[in-house]
């Protein structure tokens, strides 16, 4: 169950007496957040929006809907990072989920007995870490957490960011992921190339992802050699606040055009295969948004991310593209 932290939208709403309020979050969480909504209205008599549009993270909390609305502070619920202020009048809030994990804990203790491990997880986990450790170490497993960088705090890591992880890449044997997403453990196993266990409490089991996040690195791959061969290339900006990245995209035209490739500049607030299908004349695409959009979905043409950007400029000069998801950060 998702605990929402209500206390303190109630006090931020106390304190600044706003007329009216927005709130979003994760997909998974929205009936929470809707619940929430009509507790601020109950108690302050005020409209409180609910974004249900997507939101994936601090890159995409959808601050300019609250503008438009006029919300005059808008709660961004379940993308816990190490601040709680992202900007004016956007408050991130705390949503933690009370699921225990005291006996997938144990299953993890049976099969990776004897090994050290570094513990990562998302935001909806972070204060059961602690008692994760505990449970392991007191089985016969070594953990290890990695400290905290940029908006991450120590342990946790976001679908295109793993520095906690990727620090201690030389010192374990694994990684240990608390929770149930595929999707961030398997952007720790592609970032690290080291065996990727997710510690699932909802259907008490643990399970590796290291074959499913190396099928989705052979679908980059070809991507970026099938990117190789296309003379006319679709380089797309996000619109999405944290996700504009104009210098980075400029910088790949000017190296493709520099290795005689044609391109043409485009923005989209959501990247889909749909809305790619409209644009004509144009063989494959770089998006610089979001990494994953890239890596986890699904293309009629090469839709190349930052990463793999990088990867076909050194194709293009033949270089090696050996470890090129290897990294901490995937922008």
């Amino acid at each position: 169950m998702i605990v929402i932290d209500e206390k303190r939208i109630f006090q931020e709403i106390e304190e600044k007496n706003p007329a009216s309020v927005s709130l979003n979050g994760p997909d998974g969480i929205l009936p929470q957040v809707q619940e929430t909504a009509k507790n601020i209205t109950k108690k302050f008599g005020i409209p409180a929006y609910v974004l249900a549009d997507t939101t994936w993270g601090t890159c995409d909390l959808n601050s300019n809907a609250s503008k438009v609305l006029g919300a005059e502070i808008q709660f961004n619920i379940g993308h816990t990072i190490n601040t709680e202020t992202y900007e004016k009048n956007l408050i991130l809030i705390d949503a933690y989920d009370d699921v225990e994990f005291d006996s997938v804990a144990k299953k993890c203790a049976e099969i990776l007995k004897g090994k050290i491990i570094s513990l990562v997880t998302d935001s909806q986990h972070l204060h059961q870490v602690d008692k994760v450790e505990k449970i392991l170490t007191d089985n016969g497993i070594t953990v290890k957490i990695g400290k905290g960088k940029g908006q991450l705090n120590d342990g946790q890591v976001f679908g295109c960011e793993f520095y906690p992880a990727t620090d201690l890449k030389k010192e374990v044997d694994a990684y240990v992921f608390l929770g149930q997403s595929n999707f961030h453990a398997s952007g720790i196993a592609l970032s690290t190339n080291l065996p990727t266990y997710v510690l699932d409490p909802y259907f008490n089991e643990v399970r590796e992802v290291t074959d499913f996040a190396q099928k989705l690195k052979k679908k980059a791959t070809l991507a970026i050699y099938k990117a190789a061969e296309a003379k006319t290339f679709g380089v797309i900006v996000g619109l999405k606040e944290g996700q504009l990245s104009k210098v980075f995209a400029l910088k790949i035209k000017e190296e493709l055009e520099a290795e005689g490739k044609e391109v043409q500049l485009f923005a989209l607030t959501d990247i889909t295969n749909d809305r790619l299908r409209n644009l004509k004349g144009i063989d494959a695409f770089i998006q610089v948004a979001c990494p994953r959009i890239s890596t986890d979905n699904q293309f009629d043409k090469p839709v190349l991310s930052s990463p793999q950007a990088n990867a076909l400029l050194k194709i293009l000069r033949n270089e090696s593209i050996e470890g090129y998801l290897e990294i901490p950060h995937w922008l």
